[in-house]
């Protein structure tokens, strides 16, 4: 151990000398007086506050546009999916029509506000924030520029993600606190909006999705309500503020005299190393790793990192997971974490003792992974009755089952027991299909509750951006989604969400779940890290992860689903239609359509190609884990709308000219020799000649494939 000045750099991936890593140290706990916009900003950028249990105490809760079919997991609809234009009650005031959102007595804040839209000039309806009762608004304006615009705050407090997505399709965050001492009311106006069916349903042309958390603090707590003047007022606190928070934890650095432990080592499979950190009361103040393998994916997650403070285990993750880039060596630079596609990341979080502290680096993989410029920065600390230990956790649900409306399930991201803050979670997870993995919703249940207390709108909406966007973005200081290639295709997405003045308080009690809600039945590798702070005696009750660390990471859908093919009882090998991957298509749609008809489909549906304009192709694929020679029976759909096309299979003519049109509605079947290969098989189809139909429409519909 060495106490000395030091600089690292952090900014040029390919330098590994030690340079200016070190984050900067914002003095300054948040006022223990009032509650105001200045004293919530400054607990924001503060991280040692974040290490102490708040004080004053509060309660952190949600709004949300969830489905109120969502009533009790027993009960039926606990998956229902139609999580918008949920408000509150429709209200008349000065001839207006508005939509309440957010209805909540004080003293409180608003810390968190995520929005989206869908319909024809969605979002331009006008949003209003009542204080305290008052008949004129404190805030009023288009949602967008509210909460991802210059009304209030400017990024990052105001901002809308990705900016690589087309705007209307976007997220809108606004993370500026909004407190009120007596009352708060939010509400929304649109003509788009259907008073009898604000779901749009029927009648309306707009959904809106939204999320809104606030803090309840205790009855007299005194608090400086939000006002125009009062922004104004605090105008400099915002300033430094937004620059703070933008910089991220790439960003921050200060010189100071810090204590340098060297985690520097090379493990060989199955091998750790433990580092002793000098006596407390301490702290560390942050964490800097350069992780080098051969197979670099596999060691980011095999590579398990464990911390302990004053004798208690509180932190056991995959290193790739603690950083929040799951097992791919990403760019991302949050408030927390921060890392270079060098292999360099490092992490902010304060993470107290009060005596001792024991950091172990654990080899669970079968390769030797080397640890290069590898730091623990390590600060004095005054230990009090509010310090928290630091506390992270992991699982893979691996292979596990997912689907939508009754094939849907709440997975667990965290069940802790004692005193303390829950400050944030990332999820990898590796999609198997071309259909969006995450409509579920966020459970969260505080001390005890039958009816989490946080409930929302989808996954996507939970880590800040909408519409299972695949477009990456990384320099938020809360949200970030450093990969979403898994979004729409058999591959990997990563989202994560680090929380500021929405962290939730519990007092006995805080679980976590997720809901793992899949357009299409399959199987996804989904690993969800947790993160918070318990005072000591606190503990976690996730099961051991270590089996879970030593699987083969996926890098390809043949790794969770080798083969698609099922067997039935005459030994032959089938795929349902609508169970194929759909890779490509030059025009139209193809989607699984349900057959309510009594109709000889197969499972109750098809794979339905619609609306095909003239030489329109596509590409479908299953998997098999077999290869040879097959007599292969397409069982497929007829009708007066249906065209002519041809049918390959791994690039070779198996149906030539292939006509489907008929005048009814009905099924025909075709026969070919094929070969299988083991591996992904692809299934081209072309149209050739178009229906006749006097609407122009042209589809293809396929139920199942038959291989004997």
């Amino acid at each position: 151990m060495v106490r000395a000045r030091f600089f690292f750099p952090i900014m040029k991936p390919k330098i590994l000398l030690l340079a200016p890593l070190l984050f900067a140290i914002f003095a300054g706990a948040a006022n223990a007086g009032t509650i105001t916009i200045k004293s919530l900003l400054d607990e924001m950028t503060d991280r040692d506050e974040r290490a102490r249990f708040p004080e004053p105490a509060f309660t952190c809760a949600q709004f949300s546009s969830y489905d109120r079919a969502s009533v009790a997991p027993d009960k039926p609809g606990w998956f229902a999916n139609s999580d918008r234009s949920m408000f509150l009650r429709v209200e008349r005031n000065n001839g207006r029509r508005e939509f309440v959102m957010f209805d909540a007595g004080g003293p409180g804040a608003i810390v968190r506000f995520w929005m989206t839209f869908a319909g024809k000039d969605c979002g331009r309806g006008t949003m209003r924030i009542y204080i305290d009762g008052d008949d004129a608004p404190a805030v009023e304006g288009a949602a967008f520029d509210i909460l991802s615009g210059s009304i209030i705050a400017g990024p990052p407090l105001a901002a809308s993600v990705s900016e690589e997505t087309p705007y209307e399709r976007r997220g809108h965050n606004l993370y500026f606190p909004i407190p009120y001492a007596r009352h708060c009311k939010i509400t929304y106006e649109s003509e788009r909006l259907s008073e009898d069916d604000p779901g749009a349903k029927k009648g309306g042309t707009e959904r809106v999705y939204y999320n809104i958390n606030y803090r309840s603090y205790p009855a007299g707590t005194p608090v400086e309500s939000f006002s125009k003047s009062v922004v104004q007022r605090h105008a400099g606190a915002i300033a430094n503020a937004q620059a703070q928070l933008a910089s991220g934890a790439a960003g921050l650095t200060i010189n100071i005299d810090g204590y340098i432990t060297n985690l520097a080592t090379s493990l060989e499979p199955g091998a750790s190393r433990d580092v002793t950190l000098r006596g407390g009361p301490a702290a560390i103040d942050c964490i800097a790793l350069h992780l080098g393998a051969e197979n670099q994916e596999q060691a980011l997650r095999s590579t398990i990192l464990e911390i302990a403070f004053d004798g208690e285990q509180t932190v056991r993750v995959p290193i790739g997971d603690f950083f929040g880039i799951g097992y791919k060596q990403l760019r991302t630079n949050t408030y927390y974490t921060a890392t270079e596609k060098s292999g360099f990341m490092r992490a902010a979080w304060i993470m107290p003792y009060e005596k001792t502290c024991t950091i172990t680096l654990r080899n669970l993989g079968a390769q030797t992974v080397h640890m290069g410029t590898s730091v623990v920065i390590i600060k004095d600390w005054k230990w009090d009755a509010r310090s928290m230990h630091f506390g992270a956790g992991w699982r893979q649900y691996t292979k596990v089952l997912a689907g939508p409306h009754d094939k849907a399930v709440d997975l667990n991201y965290a069940e802790l027991r004692g005193k303390g803050v829950y400050v944030g979670d990332n999820l990898a997870i590796f999609n198997t299909t071309y259909r969006w993995w995450g409509e579920g919703d966020e459970k969260v249940y505080v001390d005890g509750e039958k009816f989490p207390s946080h409930i929302g709108t989808g996954t996507e909406d939970y880590y800040g951006y909408a519409w299972c966007r695949p477009e990456g973005f990384t320099g938020h200081p809360f949200i970030a989604q450093p990969l979403g290639e898994g979004n729409f295709a058999p591959k990997l997405s990563v989202n994560t969400r680090y929380r500021g003045l929405d962290a939730i308080p519990f007092d006995k009690s805080l679980r976590f779940d997720m809901e793992l809600w899949h357009w299409s039945p399959t199987r996804v590798n989904y690993a969800p890290a947790a993160f918070w702070y318990m005072l000591p005696g606190g503990r976690s009750l996730a099961p051991d992860n270590t089996a879970d660390a030593r699987e083969p990471v996926a890098l390809d859908r043949s790794d969770i689903i080798p083969s698609d093919l099922q067997g039935d009882k005459a030994g032959a090998l089938f795929i349902e239609g609508e169970d194929l991957l759909v890779e490509k298509t030059t025009s139209g749609k193809a989607a699984a359509q349900s057959i309510k008809r009594p109709m000889p489909w197969s499972g109750g549906a098809q794979l339905w190609w619609r609306d095909l304009k003239p030489e329109a192709r596509a590409t479908f694929a299953f998997y098999s884990d077999v290869s040879g020679r097959f007599d292969m029976t397409a069982f497929l759909t007829t009708a007066n709308d249906y065209g002519t096309f041809d049918v390959r299979l791994n690039g070779k003519i198996v149906f030539k000219n292939l006509n489907l049109n008929t005048p009814e509605l009905y099924t025909t079947t075709a026969q070919a020799g094929v070969e299988l290969v083991k591996g992904k098989n692809t299934l081209e189809v072309e149209l050739v000649a178009p229906s006749k139909h006097p609407g122009g429409k042209t589809h293809f519909g396929l139920d199942r494939l038959l291989f004997k």
